[in-house]
């Protein structure tokens, strides 16, 4: 399965484009819309180089096929388009470690869809600090999570 349109547009919105390295608010170095590894696995770094709008489009791509196959690989359950790709916008955001070892994750593989839709409040801060746009994001992901086809 592969991320949709509305799965796909959280991710854009909310990540932006940065041609330039930043540190995002947890302080990673993060490049093109929210890429923390190169298209050779390696984590951004400060120095690296600016991007074109075309390589942070390449970035992306590689960012959302490790998160779809995280999501497949960890999740269990059943899902529909909505709920796969919400959770690979989740999964692009806090990464496959932290969707693996979250309740959110448990929940969903007890087949506790409601259950684990009430998790992704629990995923809005960064650096420690509860941030508004994680807690826009995460209302964007439950609200899609629970879209019915």
């Amino acid at each position: 399965m592969k991320i949709n349109e509305e799965g796909l547009a959280i991710i854009k919105y909310y990540e932006g484009c940065s041609l330039a390295v930043y540190r995002c608010p947890s302080g990673i170095p993060t490049i093109g819309y929210g890429s923390t590894f190169d298209l050779d696995g390696n984590r951004i770094t400060m120095d690296y180089q600016n991007i074109t709008i075309d390589e942070a489009e390449e970035f992306l791509v590689y960012g959302l096929r490790t998160s779809e196959n995280a999501v497949a690989r960890l999740a269990s359950a059943p899902l529909n388009a909505n709920q796969f790709s919400s959770l690979v916008s989740f999964c692009y955001n806090v990464g496959g470690g932290n969707f693996q070892a979250s309740t959110l994750r448990m929940k969903l593989n007890r087949l506790d869809y409601f259950g684990a839709a009430g998790e992704f409040w629990k995923w809005r801060r960064g650096g420690g600090k509860i941030l508004r746009g994680l807690v826009n994001r995460r209302r964007e992901e439950y609200l899609l999570f629970r879209m019915r086809l």
